[in-house]
């Protein structure tokens, strides 16, 4: 007799489930995909213990006949790919035809759906149809999933707790809510409401839906037009950042993916106006022909491949970093603004019992207009304006002393100001150093004492293997013994008093080979380092002639707001802010 057998089709879901349905979100991700695939407007999804018992997925699409809500079940049965050529013109978010029966083998599922005609009611346990029978006429499509993995314990203990499967569901639906604005989403667990959108198909306001003001109000819109890719969305200010990646949601061709180039591109836009171990909130939309990505990677189909991507790269950081240079703000502290400023930009509660279904996408108020009126009026009340570069030129700070000796407080008609005094130097000496390493002529000085530095082997090759970059840098080197390299000229750029010490760490630097093959990088790290270097530290005093001349040199530099390791160098106190805070005005 044969060893080797065709598995039954229920095994078979089975182990694909283990692919397709990891977790709770797994369940939910598939099934409202399938409610957006159906041409749905509102999506509710409601969970019972983070759907651990329930996943039930209620919307308003196309439906399906009895036929196909039969055909449903079966493995690698879709509407969305019938031939071998559709691979190459995906356009709907699922197209495998693997994720309903993988979940129906692992879980209880009862599905109503109907046409707007005879409506199909089908319950299956396990892969096992139990139920197959006519229902109510509702159009739209009703998907439960209960119990799941009730028949596979081993996949039920790996779960994670409630707390955890209910967060995972909630970023996937505010993802894919920030992907699709002109559908309504619901979430609730317990009865409970945890994510609402209007379905306005306003990006701005999903963004304030799912983030809040505060998110909203920081957002910069960015526009990106190539032979190959069209870009629109929006990135955050650098005053809101977050500690980890979970915030940058990328969409392409209306699919939330996860691509690392990209996030990798977003990233080094930042450069310079953030922290490396921070991440800014940003949504970018991404429309190209389908036969430049590729999505067919992975069952969830988030993993995504693109061709001619160092062209969508490159656009992407340049945008990214010219909108931030355009219109950064420098970070105020405010009083906590009036109630009535946010009451007229919130949603009214909607979804509630006495409402019904088919109403929840009413709009009661004008979304941008009524977020415009509530930042003109902050802007009147706090004298709020935006500072662009060649606006910020032209402020007049006056010193009126220093706090700590670390922070300089000064003062315009405006109102006053805190400056860090080394991260406000450290960004004047960072340009003036970049700017010397970019310029094509190169000015040095001679030593009248030549540096001696002496290293291990291995780092005497690594050094001897890149003299070329030492030379560019504007360093005259020669060998001066075994292992050791005599430095006899230097770039004028290197601080008196410190000729040695910055010699030595450029050399550092070399041997530790970071950026040597991105020129921009490694003269950047160059410069970054040299200035940390050379700026005054934090608990040195200066003089109020010092400090003058200090921001003086900051408000001409090409970004004041950020030290080179992206810490902001400033931040201000309007004249509104304070008297509310002394209570001289009451408003």
């Amino acid at each position: 007799m044969s060893k080797i057998q065709v598995m039954s089709d229920n095994l078979a879901n089975k182990i694909a489930a283990g692919e397709v349905v990891e977790r709770i979100s797994s369940v939910v991700k598939e099934l409202v995909e399938n409610s957006i695939d159906a041409k749905s407007k509102c999506i509710n999804i409601d969970l019972v213990d983070s759907g651990t018992k329930s996943i039930k997925v209620t919307d308003d699409g196309i439906g399906m006949d009895h036929d196909d809500a039969s055909m449903c079940f079966l493995r690698h049965a879709t509407s969305k790919l019938l031939k071998e050529d559709d691979l190459f013109f995906i356009d709907t978010l699922g197209f495998r035809g693997e994720a309903i029966p993988s979940i129906a083998s692992v879980s209880k599922v009862e599905l109503n759906t109907s046409q707007g005609s005879i409506g199909t009611h089908i319950v299956i346990h396990g892969g096992e149809t139990i139920i197959d029978e006519a229902s109510a006429a509702r159009r739209g499509t009703i998907m439960e999933v209960t119990d799941l993995f009730y028949n596979t314990p081993a996949r039920l203990k790996y779960l994670k707790s409630d707390a955890t499967e209910l967060a995972n569901v909630t970023s996937f639906i505010e993802k894919l809510a920030l992907s699709r604005p002109d559908i309504s989403f619901l979430l609730t667990n317990n009865d409970k409401r945890i994510v609402f959108t209007s379905g306005s198909g306003e990006l701005l306001k999903a963004i304030h839906e799912i983030y809040g003001y505060s998110v909203s109000s920081n957002m910069i819109e960015v526009s990106i037009s190539t032979d190959d890719y069209d870009v629109f969305g929006y990135i955050c200010k650098p005053v809101i950042l977050k500690s980890n990646r979970n915030h940058m949601t990328t969409i392409v061709n209306g699919r939330c993916v996860r691509n690392n180039e990209i996030n990798k591109a977003i990233n080094d836009g930042y450069f310079t106006f953030k922290p490396d171990i921070k991440y800014p909130v940003v949504v970018l939309t991404i429309e190209t022909d389908p036969t430049l990505i590729d999505v067919n990677i992975h069952p969830s189909k988030q993993d995504i491949k693109f061709s001619k991507i160092d062209v969508l790269k490159d656009s992407l950081t340049k945008e990214i970093s010219s909108s931030l240079k355009r219109t950064l703000l420098i970070p105020k502290v405010e009083v906590k603004v009036p109630d009535t400023y946010y009451n007229e930009i919130t949603m009214p509660e909607v979804f509630e019992e006495e409402v019904p279904y088919q109403e929840t996408k009413q709009e009661t108020l004008d979304f941008k207009e009524n977020f415009a009126s509530a930042k003109e009026e902050v802007n009147v009340s706090s004298d709020r304006e935006v500072l662009e570069n060649e606006i910020i030129k032209k402020l007049e700070l006056y010193p009126a002393g220093v706090v700590f000796g670390t922070y300089i407080i000064a003062q315009n008609d405006e109102g006053m100001y805190l400056i860090d005094q080394h991260a406000a130097q450290e960004r004047i000496n960072y340009e003036k150093v970049l700017h010397a390493l970019a310029s094509d002529k190169v000015f040095t000085t001679s030593l009248l004492i030549p540096i001696t530095i002496e290293l291990s082997s291995s780092e005497y090759l690594k050094i001897k293997e890149n003299m070329n970059i030492l030379e560019e840098l504007g360093f005259k080197v020669g060998d001066f013994g075994v292992n050791t390299f005599i430095v006899k000229e230097h770039p004028t750029w290197l601080r008196v008093g410190l000729e040695t010490e910055s010699t030595k760490r450029i050399f550092d630097i070399i041997i530790e080979g970071k950026y040597l093959f991105d020129r921009v990088k490694f003269q950047d790290h160059i410069a970054a380092t040299m200035a940390c270097k050379m700026s005054v530290k934090g608990n040195e005093a200066i003089t109020l002639e010092q400090a003058e001349t200090l921001l003086d040199d900051l408000v001409l530099c090409d970004n004041p707001y950020n030290c080179p390791h992206g810490r902001p160098t400033i931040i201000t106190f309007t004249k509104y802010e304070l008297e509310r805070m002394f209570k001289r005005v009451m408003n």
